[in-house]
């Protein structure tokens, strides 16, 4: 928590009427009850970034339309919401059930099973005033009281919110409000811990129960990072409104505008930094609202007054790390296209389905999307295209802050190698041929069985090994060097350019990996021969004579593989 010229900002707090009462620093988000009241959808599921006031304004519903919250006027006088009228005479009448599945991270489906029991559990101990009410039957009692204490068949769990939902309304004689935040956390540690299939089932069935078939249920709102797919998670669910990163509703009501931002940076007496926090943390994307910033960067900032990458740092990336590491070749050279600020045209689904991610490069920049580490710049309308015609989506790494993470991620391949690594990038730059092939082979080592995913043909191994190299050479020299790849080169050949941003200091370096072809080459050292011709026979250093650098600045190297085994050679050494 930190004093700023302005309101205390106060990092963390997730309750609303705790940031209202104690008048910690607050950006109006009231009027997205205004929006979705009059959206009059029944469930609606909206999927945003991690850190983006998703919970925060799961409790401003729930503290707005709650009866346990009935006659508090003081928690909304002076927002939005209350300057009108209409609204004033709802806040606290309606029953609303609220849960998150935040902490649902087990490595089981037995445990997150029994976590998830736990939660509904403590709902009904929290309600258990209906009891005593004379509208509940002996039968109604003795089920409520096997749920609270936790032992549960499947069939009553996944029914547990439906019968809650009718005591509920039986009780106050209106329909129930459910607010589920979070819904997708227990089905990516399903995914990464393999089981998907139980907690599908489970899931579903507790959803139909909940969402569909409930004649008790007046409104709902789920919140989550990804938009599952209709045909896993939501098939029964055809009441369901889905809002997505590029849908227009709700546009402004999850994370800060650029008016926002603005007005805080003043009021902290901050101004004099609009245009670097823009280079930072600016740059998310909902529907056609542009200039989004994420709020937990924004007040981490506002707090200390110091740039880093908070937002990009909350939780583990180890998941995108994984599916960018072991990806395809294309993948990674779309990668670092990314890296350098460029920009990619692929087709997307934002029907996030767990269990067909692997291998799919369209999945991967699906879940990126729906991340917040990628934004939308443009794209075609599903209305707009024709039958036959595809949807594509032209992406980009989202602000800075993604960026760093992005880099810091890459250097993170290499930790188990690092001092070898970091040698071998020296003697590169020194031309030290001999330090070269030592370096790379401890490299190559340590980290070749890293980049594979376990599932491909092993002699496709060294070429995701390659692809992630070429990405830790991007990211530790990137200050001296533009570095490019050829996208042209086929299976076991990827031709890399360093081309120096200063040549009166450095020189240019091309690169040539090849796989040793046994029908071919008979040694490691014929294949660094058959590497170095290609670079001469195919003049890739033509770019780089034309930029103005001298042939006898420019190096080449041949790489020759042959499983973690490595030979670099230049034309002086073979």
């Amino acid at each position: 928590m930190g004093k700023t010229a302005g309101r205390t900002i106060a990092i963390g707090i997730q309750n609303f009427g705790d940031l209202i009462r104690k008048g910690y620093f607050y950006v109006d988000k009231t009027d997205f009850i205004r929006q979705w009241w009059e959206s009059g959808d029944s469930v609606t599921l909206i999927a945003r970034p991690r850190r983006f006031g998703k919970t925060l304004n799961m409790s401003m519903v729930e503290q707005f339309f709650s009866v346990d919250y009935a006659g508090q006027d003081a928690l909304f006088a002076g927002l939005s919401i209350w300057k009108r009228e209409e609204y004033r005479k709802i806040q606290g009448a309606y029953p609303v059930i609220s849960l998150s599945f935040a902490n649902v991270k087990e490595t089981s489906f037995a445990s997150a099973r029994e976590r998830i029991d736990q939660m509904i559990a403590d709902l009904y101990i929290k309600n258990n005033f209906l009891l005593s009410s004379d509208k509940m039957t002996a039968a109604d009692r003795d089920y409520f009281q096997t749920v609270c204490m936790g032992r549960m068949s499947e069939v009553q769990a996944t029914g547990a919110l439906y019968k809650l939902s009718d005591y509920l309304f039986r009780y106050y004689g209106k329909k129930v409000i459910i607010l589920l935040d979070e819904y997708d956390t227990p089905m990516q540690e399903a995914y990464v811990d393999g089981y998907w299939p139980e907690l599908m089932s489970f899931i579903r069935s507790l959803f139909n129960a909940s969402f569909k078939t409930n004649p008790w249920l007046e409104r709902a709102i789920m919140t989550g990072i990804t938009r599952g797919s209709r045909e896993s998670i939501f098939s029964d669910l055809n009441n369901l409104k889905i809002v997505t990163a590029t849908s227009e509703e709700y546009a402004s009501s999850f994370g800060f505008t650029q008016e926002e931002v603005s007005a805080a940076l003043e009021e902290c007496g901050l101004g004099e930094q609009k245009e670097q926090v823009k280079k930072w943390y600016d740059g998310f994307i909902f529907g056609s609202q542009r200039d989004v910033y994420n709020p937990w960067s924004i007040l981490n900032f506002l707090d200390t007054g110091v740039y880093a990458a908070y937002w990009a740092n909350t939780s583990s990336n180890s998941l995108v790390s994984k599916l960018i590491r072991e990806g395809s070749r294309g993948l990674k050279e779309d990668f670092e296209i990314l890296l350098r600020g460029g920009v990619i045209r692929t087709t997307i689904d934002e029907q996030i389905v767990y269990d067909q991610r692997n291998g799919s490069e369209e999945a991967v920049w699906s879940l990126l999307l729906a991340s917040g580490y990628l934004k939308a710049l443009s794209y075609t309308p599903m209305e707009r295209l024709g039958p036959e015609e595809e949807q594509f989506y032209e992406l980009a790494l989202t602000n800075y802050e993604v960026e760093r993470m992005f880099r810091s991620m890459v250097r993170g391949w290499f930790v188990e190698s690092g001092s070898d690594y970091n040698g071998f990038i020296k003697a590169m730059l020194a031309d030290d041929v001999k330090a070269m092939n030592a370096y790379m082979n401890r490299v190559a080592r340590d980290t070749f069985s890293y980049f594979d995913t376990g599932r491909k043909p092993s002699e496709e191994e060294p070429e995701r090994f390659y692809h992630g190299f070429v990405l830790g050479l991007m990211v530790e020299l990137q200050d001296r060097y533009v570095i490019t790849s050829n996208r042209e080169s086929g299976f076991g050949r990827y031709d890399v350019m360093l081309e120096p941003k200063n040549s009166q200091k450095d020189d240019g370096i091309l690169l040539e990996f090849k796989v040793q072809d046994p029908e071919e080459e008979e040694t490691l050292k014929d294949t660094v021969k058959a590497a170095l011709n290609q670079i001469e026979k195919r003049e890739y250093a033509a770019q780089l004579l034309a930029r103005g650098i001298p042939k006898e600045r420019i190096r080449d190297y041949g790489f020759a593989f042959c499983g973690k085994k490595v030979m670099i050679g230049t034309v002086r050494t073979v």
